[in-house]
């Protein structure tokens, strides 16, 4: 690939579009109606790092950091850094047991909308054809373009391929390796696996050691070229691209991206943490955590099946299918959207564990699903003594809810009041829905509740609108579908 032609052909995509490289262009940005009705997606961290599946998905850069317990594993396990470095994983990573129809077979049956494979990770290698590194899994280890294979199936089952990519960090990655006698040495090349591995910056001031304009056109190059040979629906981007270098990058590939999809006759999105983007030009998104309140824009969380890690590793931390249903009903009722995180492993497998959990997902879904896909948030997103706690990385341990906690969603003149925790007396009070409430003055004209056939039995006072049920039973959360006038 000639980069200068390529960066050249980036900038005429850019002068012929609608969208621009400036925030007053980008604003123009509206999230896609399928996204906003998906609601449910799947994040799969796969990669060279499932090779150790050792403490989590920053093993490489974690075993070059001396004292690290990474770094004391790495050693008793492979040896002497300058004779086995993460480069050395490589060829161990075959994938020799993954089947693209497999996957999507069960991520059609987890009731996911949205596949969101990572492209690339901090690591640097890429987990498809690329004409910008040799390091990459058409070139290298399965010697296979599994992205291409996941798009092929995915698509044929109704999914839509969406993409992240995790490489702004590779700046500094592998920095530490430089630190000391490992493999991770000069010269280094744009291009290499390792290259450029620059000091890292302190997490605190992010515009310590900002990128170069040669690492920040590769970064551009690599993206668009994902975009060119997939034409992925949503592309993701993780932390570090919020630092002031990226910026006029940033608006470039929006600009690049958004009109692409114009061109190929349907709308994209891209997902952002921070405040890489300006607010209104791409969907925001939440690592590990969530809002507390309903928010008049779409959001979207991602987490994963385990706490501990993104990808796999023998001693995973795994949440409840509870946990995460009540935790997708939650969030939906916000006006937001789950992306759910699995870690295959190295040749390719889905865990035993992280199936079950997205089987249990899917089960749920099957009943309940007209609850979640296609709903709009209503007046107010729920009731209940629980408090969600704000922010990022605040899902370390489950939230304890209640019978009195309850979800809502709408569509059309139905009002689905989901609650979290059902109780073992099967009496449920929807003070949102009492007489005279400032949420409805109308008429409840009729309740079902899903997946059971008791017709419950209800009432309606100035305290609230109380259901009663005698054999509605579950571990999971209830919805009863509430028509109104």
């Amino acid at each position: 690939m000639d980069r200068t032609e390529r960066l050249q052909a980036i900038e005429d995509t850019i002068a012929r579009g609608r969208f621009k490289d400036d925030w007053g262009s980008l604003a123009s940005f509206r999230v896609p109606e399928w996204y906003r009705d998906a609601k449910f997606g799947i994040f799969v961290h796969w990669g060279v790092y499932s090779v150790p599946a050792y403490s989590n998905e920053w093993y490489p850069r974690n075993m070059y950091i001396q004292g690290s317990k990474e770094y004391e594993h790495h050693i008793r396990a492979y040896g002497d850094h300058r004779q086995f470095g993460y480069k050395d994983f490589i060829p161990m990573f075959q994938a020799e047991r993954f089947d693209a129809e497999e996957w999507a077979d069960l991520f059609s049956r987890s009731g996911a909308k949205y596949i969101m494979p990572v492209a690339e990770h901090h690591d640097g290698f890429q987990m498809y054809k690329s004409e910008l590194s040799r390091f990459n899994a058409y070139e290298m280890g399965p010697r296979r373009d599994l992205l291409a294979e996941m798009k092929i199936a995915f698509e044929s089952k109704g999914l839509e391929l969406c993409v992240s990519s995790h490489r702004a960090e590779h700046w500094f990655f592998l920095s530490h390796g430089k630190e000391f006698d490992s493999d991770v040495h000069e010269p280094l090349a744009c291009g290499d696996f390792y290259w450029p591995s620059m000091p890292e910056p302190d997490h605190q001031d992010l515009a310590g050691s900002p990128p170069n304009r040669e690492f920040l056109e590769d970064w551009l190059l690599r993206c668009c070229e994902l975009v060119d040979r997939y034409r992925p629906k949503v592309f993701y981007f993780d932390w570090w691209i919020q630092t002031t270098a990226f910026k006029p990058y940033l608006k470039k590939f929006a600009a690049y991206y958004y009109n692409k999809g114009e061109e190929w006759g349907y709308p994209v999105a891209i997902n952002y943490k921070h405040d890489a983007y300006l607010f209104g030009t791409a969907v925001p998104d939440v690592e590990r955590g969530q809002f507390a309140e309903l928010k008049p824009y779409f959001w979207q969380t991602d987490t994963a099946v385990a706490r501990n890690s993104w990808c796999y590793t023998p001693n995973n931390d795994y949440k409840s299918p509870v946990e995460i249903i009540q935790s997708l009903v939650d969030i939906v009722s916000k006006n937001g959207s789950l992306l759910l995180n699995i870690g295959p492993k190295a040749d390719g497998t889905i865990p035993d564990e992280d199936r079950d959990i997205l089987l249990a997902v899917g089960e749920w879904l099957r009943i309940n699903g007209e609850a979640i896909y296609g709903t709009k948030y209503w007046r107010t997103s729920g009731e209940g003594p629980t408090a969600i706690q704000e922010g990022q990385f605040t899902d370390g341990t489950a939230t304890s809810f209640t019978s009195e906690d309850i979800r809502f969603t709408a569509k059309g003149s139905y009002l689905y009041a989901t609650v979290l925790s059902y109780p073992e007396d099967g009496i449920v009070r929807v003070r949102s829905l009492r007489e005279h409430s400032p949420h409805y003055h109308g008429v409840v004209r009729e309740i079902r509740v899903l997946g059971f056939d008791e017709q419950p039995a209800w009432d309606r006072d100035k305290e609230a609108l109380t259901i009663r049920t005698a054999a509605v039973k579950s571990s999971t959360p209830v919805v009863f579908r509430i028509e109104l006038e």
